[in-house]
């Protein structure tokens, strides 16, 4: 599915089968094919040190037969540096602009090339030579990610309000947002083919979560305020979850049958 750290391929999941509600999801053999989780004694571990760290709920009652769990919101926090898109379908903008600047020497090339890794999911733009720009609340990660390391002494945030311009321009300046369609209508075109192939449903659902996660990854996730509520990557996600329903609920109704 294109995720490959075992953390961020648990928490990923349980948001891309529960979605906004957040509600359990339980790691049957179905999932476990989908996401290409095998409930070995290292995902057994990381389960329970995500639940420790307060990022996931165990709902499985104790029963060991049973793994149930379910996002926290400091669990969906972090899956939203991961994939941006989500954190706006799920809370409101607050007007606000983040602006990163950094002046890192040529010299400590290997600093500003960790920054740049570290902090490129984070729904950050290019806006002009060392400086970024985003709308989501990055400034405490940002602030976490970077204390008490090296990088810190060049680092510079700020909290802006948009005032005069026009927004359209620099959004596209920044994140190319036509290019992005075309991955979103490319990405359509692909889930057509996925469902009309003659694989089994669990396959399917494994095609169409890994592709759209291929797009989600370049997604810089911007609130409606700044692109509208008929923005095509408001409508993929609607789509994916009538694919889900359909494939999920198909699967269910197979296993009753049985």
């Amino acid at each position: 599915m294109g995720i490959k750290e075992r953390r961020t391929k648990i928490i990923a999941a349980l948001f891309f089968i529960s979605d906004l509600t957040l509600a359990p999801v339980d790691f049957n053999t179905d999932i476990q094919k989908i996401f290409d989780i095998s409930l070995n004694p290292k995902t057994r571990s990381t389960l329970q040190n995500l639940v420790q760290e307060g990022l996931l709920q165990d709902h499985s009652g104790g029963d060991p037969e049973m793994q149930a769990y379910s996002l926290t919101d400091k669990g969906f926090a972090e899956l939203t540096l991961e994939f941006p898109f989500c954190r706006f379908i799920r809370s409101p903008w607050d007007g606000k602009w983040r602006i990163l600047s950094y002046e890192i020497p040529e010299k400590k090339r290997e600093i500003r090339d960790r920054l740049r890794r570290e902090v490129s999911g984070w729904g950050l733009g290019p806006w002009h030579r060392s400086f970024w720009i985003t709308p989501h609340p990055i400034i405490p990660d940002l602030r976490a990610l970077v204390a008490d390391k090296e990088e810190e002494a060049y680092i510079q945030a700020f909290e802006a309000d948009h005032v005069f311009g026009d927004r359209s321009v620099l959004i596209e300046k920044v994140w190319a947002i036509g290019e992005l369609e075309k991955k979103y209508r490319a990405l359509f075109k692909g889930w057509h083919d996925t469902l009309a192939a003659g694989i089994d449903r669990e396959q399917k659902m494994q095609r169409v979560i890994g592709e759209y996660v291929e797009v989600l990854r370049v997604d810089p996730g911007l609130p409606p305020q700044l692109l509208g509520s008929n923005w095509i990557g408001y409508e993929g996600f609607k789509i994916y979850k009538e694919i889900r329903t359909i494939l999920m609920s198909s699967q269910q109704t197979q296993q009753a049958g049985q």
